[in-house]
């Protein structure tokens, strides 16, 4: 027969267990929102200490200023490109049906000389230009694959701006209450972990700060730059092309893809000048920013391999959408390193009297 005990303990272990889930089920619609929350508090507490202390002491106030400034930083730029995106994408289809009407263009001398593929690309252009209904059969094979990325990539979008509106409110909460939270997940830890808590602290916290500041921070900054060089040299859909910065440089070369085609489209506009200034700023400062500023800003954290950091950004917005792009990376690299440390063979200890 069961002691009366043993029973007890089961019906307890059954109703925590059951609560859990039941919490976990209740709040899965948000977790995502909940994770980048803490993740970005963390982040930007010694920011708030800061507010806190010149507004003596008033929590609240600094959490509400803390959460303004998240929601200008996250939500406005996102709002911003949403607007853009839905300006810019009918002047795109505009131009298109232009093209179909007046027929392309020939191409530029300099397509030709390009090495290796200059001399196809030049006779396919041609063709292309000088044959009506073969434009329109290729063009109609790309309708409706572009169509439905450009769906997606709108759709992608507002989600992102709902979700860091979402976030930004939760991490009032955060900032309001952090020391309270980071003082009960301490004691949790404590009771789980004993003394490899510490360890275990500075390894989640090392990682979330060098993939927040080396990755995402690193994008941001050259999707900033980005944004003022298109802005500068007169690009059209400066806005769109940032984000694509944004989301390319998580790939390395990739904000290169974008600024390269806005100065080979200064060129084809007959705009030398601009197209120069273009290559030159997107060489020096955006790509500069990716080969100098990311460096030293991960190193300062924890490194992690590029394949982990593809595979975080994709998984990450196929898992929780437009906020995936910043929480994937962070989740995949903060189990990384504690799989990493955990795994690592320890040295061994001298002997005896030695």
């Amino acid at each position: 027969m069961i002691p009366e005990k043993r029973i007890e303990q089961i019906v307890q272990a059954a109703t925590i267990t059951v609560l859990v889930i039941g919490c976990l089920m209740v709040l899965k619609p948000f977790l995502a929102a909940i994770l980048s929350a803490a993740i970005l508090c963390f982040s930007t507490w010694p920011v708030y200490e800061w507010f806190e202390r010149a507004l003596k002491g008033r929590r609240w106030l600094a959490a509400l200023v803390m959460t303004l400034l998240l929601i200008l930083v996250l939500v406005v730029p996102l709002v911003v490109v949403a607007l853009t995106y839905a300006d810019e994408i009918p002047q795109l289809v505009e131009r298109v049906r232009e093209m179909l009407a007046d027929g392309l263009p020939g191409p530029p001398s300099w397509v030709a000389s390009i090495p290796l593929v200059g001399e196809a690309l030049d006779a396919g252009w041609r063709e292309l230009a000088g044959s009506r209904d073969k434009l329109t059969e290729a063009l109609k094979r790309l309708l409706q694959p572009a169509r439905e990325v450009l769906v997606q990539a709108g759709i992608l979008i507002g989600e992102g701006a709902l979700q860091f509106t979402l976030i930004a409110f939760v991490a009032y909460f955060f900032y309001r209450d952090g020391a309270v939270l980071a003082e009960a997940l301490r004691n949790a830890l404590n009771r789980v972990a004993g003394a490899m808590t510490g360890r275990l602290l500075e390894i989640v916290g090392g990682t979330i700060n060098g993939v927040v500041y080396g990755i995402v921070g690193t994008g941001i900054a050259q999707a900033v730059a980005a944004v003022i060089g298109y802005l500068i040299a007169g690009v059209p859909g400066a806005l769109m092309l940032g984000f694509l910065t944004f989301f390319l440089s998580l790939i390395p070369a990739g904000p290169a893809l974008i600024w390269i085609s806005a100065a080979v489209w200064l060129f084809y506009e007959d705009k030398p000048g601009w197209a120069i200034f273009m290559a030159v700023w997107g060489f020096i400062v955006i790509s500069g920013i990716d080969n100098v500023v990311k460096p030293l800003l991960i190193s300062r954290g924890a490194s992690l391999p590029f394949v982990l950091v593809l595979l975080g950004v994709l998984g990450g917005v196929l898992a929780f959408g437009f906020v995936g792009i910043f929480l994937g990376p962070v989740l995949l690299a903060v189990g990384f390193n504690l799989a990493r440390n955990w795994t690592a063979a320890r040295a061994p200890e001298p002997a005896a009297g030695s």
